[in-house]
Order: structure tokens, then sequence, then C-alpha cells
């Protein structure tokens, strides 16, 4: 084993150890990163879940492209070979005047229809744009007012954008929260770190006259300060979780009365390493400069 695999597996021991004689204080010390993190957390993952309703409450934004009377089937023939050829197009489907002009009268427009001398209704097709961004939407419908025989390209992304606009502003507000809430973590953590230091600074000193090295010294705090975050990382996962059982069934109820089928879902594999992560980081920030400033304190 290297020397330094060794100094990292012995400054983790001793880290454990310090956490397992205080084991109400690293309860609460969990509780206390825990529930400050759920927070910003849950919010995150409810904001994709309420997108992921409100897109299948809404239904998928489609653009139509209405061709001119005259158009013939060669004409429409050939705009199936430009969508079925665009990247950008996910699926279309031509809708032809007999079939329109069937779908008025099956409204209610038959005996209005009934008067008319011929079929007033266009060719049209019915297209479905690649991704959900606002912005390749516009991007269509401008490239399809281009389009030879193409008369009028209707688009109605209005409800895409203040969707968009909304989760924007509700993930800026979570990650500003979870930023104000992890400086505050680390403030606790400074604080539970330099209470260490002072409760063992009679062995600090005695470690430097032996020879220790600032790093040796220095290691252990950072490994507690890690774990009491990775601790307070899982507590905020149980949270989360028990946040997302609760909801489930009313939300569920909420989205049979929109005609749809919708469960929420908790943190994926990558969500939830990223949660631990961001915990295990706050916490040896804060003993990082925890232990820094005091030591350099005690060598003056």
């Amino acid at each position: 084993m290297s020397g330094w695999l060794y100094l990292h597996l012995r400054a983790i021991a001793q880290a454990l150890v310090r956490l397992a004689r205080h084991p109400l204080g690293t309860l609460l010390s969990a509780l206390v990163v825990g529930i400050a993190l759920s927070l910003p957390a849950a919010g995150y993952l409810l904001l994709d879940n309420i997108g992921s309703l409100a897109r299948g409450v809404s239904g998928t934004p489609e653009i139509s492209l209405f061709l001119v009377q005259e158009a013939t089937d060669a004409d429409i023939a050939a705009i199936e070979k430009r969508l079925g050829g665009d990247d950008m197009v996910a699926s279309f489907r031509h809708v032809s005047r007999d079939e329109a002009l069937r779908q008025l009268e099956k409204g209610g427009l038959g005996d209005v229809l009934g008067g008319l001398a011929s079929n007033p209704l266009p060719d049209a097709f019915v297209v479905n744009v690649r991704g959900d961004d606002p912005g390749n939407y516009e991007s269509m419908q401008a490239r399809f007012r281009e389009w030879d025989k193409v008369e009028h390209v209707q688009l109605d992304s209005a409800w895409v954008q203040r969707l968009h606009a909304l989760l924007g502003l509700g993930k800026s507000a979570v990650l500003l929260l979870a930023g104000l809430l992890g400086f505050a973590l680390v403030i606790v953590t400074f604080n539970t770190i330099r209470l260490h230091i002072l409760t063992q600074r009679h062995e600090i000193d005695v470690s430097r006259l032996l020879g220790a090295t600032d790093p040796f010294i220095r290691r252990p705090f950072y490994w507690f300060g890690s774990l009491q975050g990775l601790l307070g990382g899982l507590v905020a996962l149980g949270t989360v979780w028990l946040t997302i059982e609760a909801l489930s069934a009313p939300v569920e109820s909420l989205a049979v009365t929109y005609g749809a089928v919708f469960a929420l879902s908790g943190p994926d594999l990558k969500q939830s390493a990223a949660i631990l992560g961001f915990a295990a980081f706050l916490g040896w920030l804060g003993s990082a400069i925890s232990v820094r400033r005091h030591l350099a304190e005690r060598m003056r």
C-alpha cells in the first residue's frame, strides 16, 4: 500500500472515530445539513416534474403548414419529401382538403359548409419539431414560410415560452437558495471544526513537537468535514424521497383530472451523486477554511 493511500485511510479512520464519539452531535449536524440541502434539491426536482407534467397535459406544440389552393399532388409530394429529409422534423402528417372539411362538418359546421359551392380549405401539414426549445419552433416557422407553395404557417408556442420562462425562473431561484444555504452550511462546518481544533489543541501542539507536518495534522479534519457533509447529503436524499412519496398520490390525482397519466420521479443516479458530492464539498470547504485559519493562529 502506498504511503499516500495509507495516510488518507488513517485520516478517514480518525475522522470516523471522532464522529462516533459524539453520536448525538453527529446526528444533529447531519440533520441540519440534510434538511437545508433538501429544500433546493426537492425544489429543483419538483420543477423538473412539473415541467414534464405541464408538457404532458398541454401536449406537444405543432406547426401547421397551409398550402396554396392551387397546390397539386406533385407539390404535396415535394413538401412531404422536404419534411421527411429535415433533421429537425420529428414527425409530420398530411391533412388533405377533404379530410379537413369532414372534420369541420363533424364539429357542427355542416349546415354552413353545405351551402358552399366548393371546398375552400387548403391542404395542410401538421409538423412536430424535435426538442422543446422555443427557439427551434421560431426558426422552423421562419424556414417553412420560405418554402414554395406554402401560403401560411401557424405556430402556437406562447405556452412553451411561458413554461420555459417560469421553469427557468424557478430553477434560478432554487440555485440561488442552494448557494445561500450552502454558504450557511460552510459556516456551520467552520464552527464545528473550530471547536474540534480547540478541544484537541494540546494534541496538535504535541504532534508538531514530534515533527508532524501541517498536511498530516489537517488531513483528519478535512475528512471529518467531508464525511459530516456526506452524512448530511444522505439525510437530504432521504428527505427528498419522503417528499416525493408524500406528494405522489395528490399529483397523480391531479393528472387524472386532466386525462393524463403521470407519476413523480425521484432523483436519478447522477442527481443523487450530485447532491452527495455537493454536500461533501461544502463540508470539506468549511473544514479547510477553519483548519487553515485556526492552525495558522496557533503558529503565531
